[in-house]
């Protein structure tokens, strides 16, 4: 009885063990995974602050490019640029691993198949800013800016059989989804997401802020893409599609002038800011 109630015990120690490192290896891989994504917020907001400056400049008359190119060149610009470059690198290469750990791997029952699969094209979104920041910071800008990139990809598209409608079709899901962010941004959807309980009340309020006046900002730069490219495929026009750059810069030729871009920027500015905020309190 003494042997067998020992084997018993035994195999309970060794069970309760498999457990013990089961647990362990889950709770390691939410941690890297939750600073991956960490990580990620980090490049994201710096990316879109220096968009925001940018912008600015534009709006005030300065020179400049107020895309993503334009945000590396401001990047390089500085001492240890080459550094700071390949730190966005790992930053966005982390926010596209977070993204599709989070489309494969997360369980419970509100993470439905929608969510996955935005998680999904998150992460391909990212892994492709990764790329291009990692040729970008070999010195390879990719021969042409992103207003030249946006109107080359949309004469590509247009050549192929039904090319217009998938054209036509890319734009309206930009302005949908520019409609989307703001629409969510605005109803302050993004504080489902957020650790608000550990934070104060200020504090609290002024990430609601950052929030909101971001995620609008954002989502307009979005959808004026959506028409750029909704247009172009109207007209069967490449010319008429516009990078980041070309669609901030059509907003000063608004009735409001350059203060529709201004407004636009300071809110890009603020949603970077609101990527560090995320950074800090957001659920991973």
């Amino acid at each position: 009885m003494s042997s067998s109630h020992a084997r018993h015990q035994g195999a309970g120690s060794r069970a309760l063990a498999s457990v013990s490192r089961g647990f362990s290896r889950r709770n390691a891989q939410k941690e890297t995974l939750s600073a991956a994504g960490r990580a990620g917020f980090v490049a994201r907001g710096v990316v879109y602050v220096l968009i925001g400056v940018l912008a600015i400049r534009i709006a005030l008359g300065s020179g400049g490019q107020a895309d993503r190119q334009g945000a590396l060149d401001q990047v390089a610009a500085q001492p240890f640029g080459k550094v700071m470059l390949w730190l966005l690198v790992v930053g966005f290469g982390c926010m596209a691993l977070w993204r599709g750990a989070r489309a494969v791997l997360s369980r419970g029952p509100h993470r439905k198949v929608g969510s996955r699969v935005m998680d999904g094209g998150r992460a391909v979104f990212y892994a492709t800013v990764c790329w291009g920041t990692a040729t970008f910071a070999t010195g390879d800008s990719g021969g042409s800016d992103g207003n030249a990139k946006s109107r080359d990809w949309t004469a590509t598209a247009l050549k192929l059989s039904f090319g217009r409608f998938l054209v036509g079709a890319a734009g309206c899901v930009l302005i949908g989804v520019g409609l989307t962010l703001a629409v969510r941004a605005a109803m302050r959807r993004f504080l489902r997401q957020l650790n608000t309980a550990t934070m104060s009340s200020r504090t609290k309020m002024a990430v609601t802020a950052l929030g909101v006046g971001g995620g609008v900002a954002r989502g307009i730069v979005f959808a004026a893409a959506g028409i750029f490219v909704l247009v172009a495929a109207v007209r069967f026009d490449p010319n008429q599609a516009k990078g980041m750059d070309a669609t901030l810069r059509s907003l000063a030729d608004t009735p409001m002038g350059p203060w529709l871009l201004l407004a636009v920027a300071l809110g890009l500015i603020l949603f970077g800011v609101f990527s560090f905020a995320s950074a800090r309190w957001r659920r991973l």
